[in-house]
């Protein structure tokens, strides 16, 4: 039973920081118009539905992580949502968060995959409903789901300024 109250600590622990995301996202600073100018400046086009995307997909895999709900396929939306944000806002800045780097997205993103290969454990509705999935199928599901989904939104998406059109526009 500790190992279940510890998955349940992890589940919430996750689930609450990624709603807290995507509220901040939706209603926190310049609201959902400043995040859709953010990801915009990433080199994201449709910034606002890039916005509401990432508002949806945070508060929706939070919640899912607090009930322990396909916890694999929540598993996999917040490896995505660390992954974009890994390697468009966070990996020129280095590995230390204190340099705007990649390690917090980077452990939230592991520990995502973690969670995904032990289960929600026997607090959850996964395992009431008996449809738990661990071990290698819930982290194969999580990554393989979390990097396909990556993959397809900077395919369709991401459309970066070239590096001689960003130095004629400082130019200017």
């Amino acid at each position: 039973m500790d190992a279940d109250i510890a998955l349940l600590l992890v589940r919430v622990v996750l689930g609450s920081t990624m709603i807290a995301h995507g509220v901040n996202h939706w209603v926190g600073g310049a609201r959902i118009e400043g995040t859709a100018r953010w990801f915009s400046g990433l080199g994201l086009r449709q910034g606002k539905l890039q916005a509401w995307l990432s508002v949806v997909t945070e508060i929706g895999a939070g919640a899912l992580l607090i009930l322990g709900l396909l916890t694999p396929l929540a598993c996999a939306a917040v490896v995505s949502v660390m992954l974009v944000a890994g390697l468009l806002a966070h990996r020129p800045n280095g590995f230390f968060v204190f340099k705007d780097g990649y390690e917090y997205v980077l452990v939230l993103a592991v520990v995502a995959l973690a969670l995904a290969m032990l289960g929600p454990g026997r607090v959850s509705v996964d395992d009431a409903a008996g449809i738990a999935v661990t071990g290698w199928a819930g982290g194969g599901i999580a990554l393989g789901v979390g990097v396909v989904a990556t993959a397809g939104l900077l395919a369709l998406f991401w459309r970066p300024q070239p590096a001689a059109a960003e130095t004629a526009d400082t130019a200017a």
